[in-house]
C-alpha cells in the first residue's frame, strides 16, 4: 500500500503547474502586431518606422537581381496595408508583405537604387510604444567627415555670412504638443522657412536650412551639417512645453559648460537633449571633439559671441512679445555644442500655453518672430562683421554713419522703423523726395534725432 502511494506521488502534478500547462496549450503566445508603418524622406536617407504592439525578433536580408531588402519578423501580424506609403523621391519602388511558416511575417522592399540599410529597435517612452526604425542610406552619399573651418586667407573678399537655421525636431519626433494637436516640429519649420527667406533677401547673408522638410536629423548631425556648410552662426528654433500650462514667454539660450542658469533652462535642455533617444541615438556628453575643446580658450570666444548676438535677438523679440527672462539664459543644450560656431537656441514661446500656441500657429506672428531674429542677426553682424565678408567690406568703405543696401521687399518706412529714425530724416539724409527705392541701392542711415 505504501509503495502504491509513493508511486502516485511521483506522477502527481501540482494544481498550479497543471493550470499553467493548460493555459500554455489553450492560450498561445500573443503575436506582436505591426500597428502602423510610417515613412519620411531626408536629404541623404529614407527612414521607415514600424509602430509595434510589443517587442519583436527580426532579421534583415539584402538580395540582388532584382534588388530587394527583406525583413523577416517572427510571430507578427501586419494590421494596416503598405500601399499608401509616400515612395516618391525614395529608392523604394514598392513594398509588399506575406506570411511564412504560419506565423512569421515577411516584408519586402523592392528597390530601384543601391542603399545601405541600418536598423534598430526603440523602447517605449511617454508618447509612443515599441518601434522598429529602418534607415535606408543613399549609397552615393559621400562620407560624413566634416571639413575644417576655412581660414581668412581662403575666403573671398566679399563672401556672404552663412547662417545655419535649425528647425527643431522633425519626422517621427514631433517635439512638444500644444492644444488642438499643434506640433512643435511644424510651427518651428514654418518660422525657419520665413527666417530663411528674409536672410536670403538680405545682401551679405546666406541661409542654410538644416532641415527643410518633415524628417529627423540627429542632434550631432545638426551640428555637423552647420560645420559642413562653413556656417558663421547656428540658430536652433523651438517652441517647447513646460509642465505648467501657465509658463509663457520667449527665450534665447546659449550653451553653458557649468550648468543651467535656471530650473526652467535645465528642464528645457533635458527635453531637447532627449530628442536623440526618440531618433534612436544615445548621445554621450563625452563627445570626442568636445572633450578636448571645451577647456580651450577658443570656446570662451565662441560663447561670448553667442551671448552677445543672442542678446540682440532677444531685444528684438522683446519689442512685440513677452519674454520669459530678460536676458540670455544658458543651459547644456547638446545641439549648441559646436566649439567653433557661435550658436543660439530661440524658444519662440511655450506651445503648452494656449494663448501662445494660438499666436504661434498664425502666419503673421511667425513673420514677426522670424523678422526679430533676422534683424537681431543682421544688427549684430553689421557691428561685428567677420573678416572677408561683404558686411566687413561695407563697414570699412562707408564714409560716415551707417549704410544699408536695399533688398527685395524693403520700403523706406520699414527701414526707418528698423533703424528707429524718422522717415523724414531718412529721406533728407539721402536726398529723396519720394518713396521710390531700388534693390541694391545704398542708403545712409542717420544717427537719429
Amino acid at each position: 500500500m505504501a509503495s502504491e502511494r509513493q508511486k502516485r506521488c511521483k506522477t502527481a502534478i501540482p494544481a498550479g503547474a497543471l493550470l499553467w500547462l493548460l493555459l500554455s496549450v489553450v492560450m498561445p503566445v500573443q503575436a506582436a502586431d505591426i500597428l502602423d508603418v510610417r515613412l519620411w524622406r531626408a536629404p541623404d536617407h529614407t527612414r521607415v518606422v514600424f509602430d509595434l504592439s510589443d517587442a519583436i525578433s527580426y532579421s534583415i536580408l539584402e538580395l540582388d537581381n532584382p534588388r530587394r531588402l527583406v525583413i523577416d519578423v517572427a510571430d507578427a501580424r501586419l494590421i494596416n496595408v503598405l500601399t499608401n506609403l509616400p515612395l516618391e523621391n525614395t529608392p523604394i519602388s514598392r513594398v509588399r508583405s506575406g506570411v511564412r511558416y504560419g506565423d512569421n511575417l515577411r516584408i519586402v522592399f523592392d528597390l530601384k537604387a543601391k542603399i545601405r540599410p541600418k536598423s534598430f529597435p526603440l523602447e517605449p517612452n511617454e508618447r509612443t510604444g515599441h518601434r522598429l526604425v529602418l534607415d535606408l542610406f543613399d549609397e552615393d552619399i559621400k562620407g560624413t567627415e566634416v571639413p575644417a573651418v576655412k581660414s581668412v586667407d581662403q575666403l573671398s573678399n566679399r563672401r556672404d555670412i552663412i547662417v545655419a537655421i535649425d528647425a527643431g525636431h522633425g519626422g517621427e519626433d514631433p517635439g512638444a504638443l500644444g492644444p488642438k494637436k499643434l506640433y512643435e516640429k511644424k510651427v518651428v519649420l514654418a518660422i525657419a522657412k520665413k527666417l530663411s527667406a528674409q536672410l536670403e533677401a538680405t545682401p551679405g547673408l546666406k541661409p542654410v536650412m538644416v532641415r527643410d522638410g518633415d524628417y529627423y536629423v540627429s542632434l550631432r548631425g545638426r551640428r555637423d551639417l552647420a560645420r559642413k556648410s562653413q556656417a558663421d552662426l547656428f540658430v536652433s528654433i523651438h517652441a517647447d512645453a513646460f509642465s505648467q500650462a501657465s509658463a509663457s514667454g520667449a527665450s534665447v539660450y546659449a550653451l553653458s559648460t557649468k550648468g543651467a542658469s535656471s530650473t526652467a533652462a535645465k528642464y528645457l535642455a533635458d527635453r531637447e537633449n532627449s530628442a536623440d533617444l526618440v531618433g534612436g541615438v544615445r548621445l554621450s556628453d563625452k563627445d570626442d571633439i568636445l572633450a578636448g575643446v571645451l577647456t580651450d580658450l577658443s570656446m570662451t570666444a565662441t560663447l561670448d559671441t553667442s551671448l552677445s548676438l543672442g542678446a540682440r535677438v532677444l531685444a528684438e523679440i522683446g519689442d512685440f512679445a513677452k519674454l520669459h527672462k530678460p536676458k540670455v539664459e544658458q543651459a547644456g543644450f547638446a545641439v549648441l555644442k559646436s566649439p567653433d560656431i557661435p550658436s543660439i537656441l530661440v524658444e519662440t514661446g511655450f506651445i503648452s500655453n494656449p494663448t501662445e500656441a494660438s499666436r504661434l500657429n498664425t502666419s503673421s506672428y511667425q513673420d514677426k518672430m522670424a523678422g526679430a531674429m533676422h534683424q537681431g542677426i543682421l544688427s549684430w553682424f553689421k557691428s561685428h562683421p567677420p573678416a572677408g565678408t561683404l558686411l566687413a567690406w561695407q563697414r570699412s568703405n562707408q564714409s560716415d554713419g551707417r549704410v544699408y543696401v536695399i533688398a527685395r521687399g524693403d520700403t523706406l518706412s520699414d527701414i526707418a522703423v528698423r533703424y528707429r529714425v524718422p522717415l523724414k530724416q531718412l529721406k533728407a539724409t539721402n536726398g529723396l523726395s519720394g518713396s521710390t527705392i531700388q534693390v541694391g541701392q545704398k542708403l545712409k542711415i542717420p544717427d537719429g534725432p
